[in-house]
């Protein structure tokens, strides 16, 4: 008699590279536990659907995602569609009533018994969803005394747990280390690596905290055994992701705790480019500035959240800043690595914004230069302190400031691409096009999945994850073409 077939599991991730980091990590726990990972939602028992909860067109995704996978029940393998992620825990018992599709809608606090939940379901069983709370208030206040609780706090992405959760036993780590709480779901020659989780910051438009839960940094230890894993398993680049990687350390009592975990990470061998996110301007310290821009293998390229540039809108954003310091910071960067790239992302239509806010977004944008500038509308985010503020623009005002920035934006970005044409480069391949032969890369300046591509002759035989050496002869917007040197 033949065993029975082990369960197979799909796991398909909306959203943000944080929320790639917790899908290896669920998809970790599920292998451990005996799950077969595949690729294709339509040749699993179980689609998990890890949600983005973050704005309203990334919920948007999320639901059609959760409709499109629950459209293969019945008709070949799987048997069932579990939500999970960002816009799950959010929305909790109110989603699951909404959308009835999904047979499951399981919230962080269930992620470290995943497997018998999903187990439940496939036996017919419809698990209680949660009913959402405020994750802020789970752990202390005070930041230093945020480490000790955390053993009882589901924190996404940190690999919690480990041996817990239906007699998991996790993938081993590096050589003569504990073990990884996390299985690759992809090939490509750079991968996430979350460094902290949750946000203290209060943005007016920003729900993010209330469901991500307080800042968490990660044990520098447990961060660099996973960069050695990662390592092992043929990545080249880190992409260190957080919510406020500025904030690192501050709960462990070392608010120069990146600065120190950047020469770690360098000396990690196989590891080439080192890639920090989600830089806050109002923390970025000296110090931290001169580690990146002084320490091997940690890339120029500078992920700013300047979100605006007039200060009077942008304190009453609850943020802090403007155009001159702003301007201040890009020239201390530029100062230490003249070539270096600076990247950010603007909100516009924000209640209270004036036309002299909008211009002075532009005239800022003008003379900063940014390598690449996302540009987003603001939409009301349900229990944000921008719903109650006076000055609600209407739609259609608010798309034509996105219309108007945004081709502004474009227009610059694309010039500033079109000024790095004759700089030397280093390119990872990441994919070959046979069909129109050239090998698909980025160079140092250009952060992966958000910030355009770098195109570059096939040559055979040149594996994907190689680093070649080139020189930017022409540009397309912020894509880039080199030959090879």
């Amino acid at each position: 008699m033949s065993a029975p077939r082990p369960n197979r599991v799909a796991l398909v991730t909306l959203g943000c590279t944080r929320n790639e980091v917790d899908s290896e990590e669920l998809a970790g726990r599920l292998a451990a536990a005996g799950w077969d990972l595949v690729a294709d939602a339509a040749d699993a028992d179980v689609a998990v659907v890890n949600t983005c909860g973050f704005i309203e067109a990334a919920k948007k995704d999320s639901i059609d995602a959760l409709l499109e996978a629950s459209d293969l029940k019945g008709h070949g393998r799987t048997q069932a569609v579990v939500a999970v992620g960002c816009l799950a825990e959010r929305y909790g018992a109110q989603l699951s009533a909404e959308l009835p599709e999904a047979d499951a809608v399981l919230g962080f606090d269930a992620y470290a018994d995943l497997s018998a939940h999903l187990r439940s379901v496939l036996a017919g069983a419809r698990p209680e969803s949660h009913l959402p709370r405020d994750r802020r208030q789970l752990l202390p206040l005070t930041p230093t005394r945020r480490p000790a609780a955390t053993a009882t706090v589901a924190v996404p992405g940190l690999g919690q747990g480990l041996g817990q959760g239906g007699g998991v036993e996790p993938v081993e780590g590096p050589v003569g280390g504990p073990p990884i709480l996390r299985s690759r779901l992809d090939d490509r020659p750079w991968a996430p690596l979350k460094i902290a989780s949750g946000c203290d910051r209060r943005c007016a438009f920003c729900a993010i905290p209330m469901f991500r839960g307080a800042f968490v940094s990660r044990d520098p230890d447990e961060v660099v055994r996973e960069a050695r894993w990662l390592a092992e398993q043929g990545v080249r680049e880190v992409f260190l992701v957080s919510e406020n990687s500025t904030s690192y350390g501050k709960d462990l009592g070392d608010l120069a705790a990146l600065e120190k975990l950047l020469p770690r990470l360098a000396a990690v061998d196989g590891l080439e480019w080192i890639r920090v996110s989600y830089l806050q301007p109002a923390e970025i310290r000296p110090g931290l500035l001169e580690a990146m821009v002084g320490t091997d293998k940690v890339l120029p390229w500078f992920d700013v959240s300047f979100q605006h540039a007039s200060a009077g809108l942008l304190r009453r954003m609850r943020r802090f800043g403007g155009t001159e310091d702003f301007l201040g910071l890009i020239a201390r960067i530029r100062d230490l690595a003249p070539a270096a790239a600076i990247r950010s992302n603007v909100i516009v239509g924000f209640p209270g914004e004036t036309e002299a806010d909008v211009q002075e977004l532009a005239d800022f944008l003008a003379e900063a230069m940014l390598d690449v500038v996302g540009v987003f509308g603001y939409s009301d985010e349900d229990g944000t302190e921008g719903v109650g503020l006076g000055g609600h623009l209407e739609d259609e005002a608010i798309a034509e400031r996105v219309t108007r920035i945004g081709d502004l934006a474009e227009a610059l970005t694309a010039e500033r691409a079109a000024r790095r044409i004759g700089e030397d480069v280093l390119v990872l391949v990441e994919e070959h096009d046979g069909d129109l032969g050239v090998a698909v890369g980025r160079c140092a300046l250009q952060g992966p999945e958000i910030d355009g591509e770098t195109r570059l002759a096939l040559e055979p035989g040149e594996p994907v994850g190689a680093f070649v050496p080139a020189r930017i002869v022409a540009s397309d917007g912020v894509d880039l073409e080199a030959i090879r040197r």
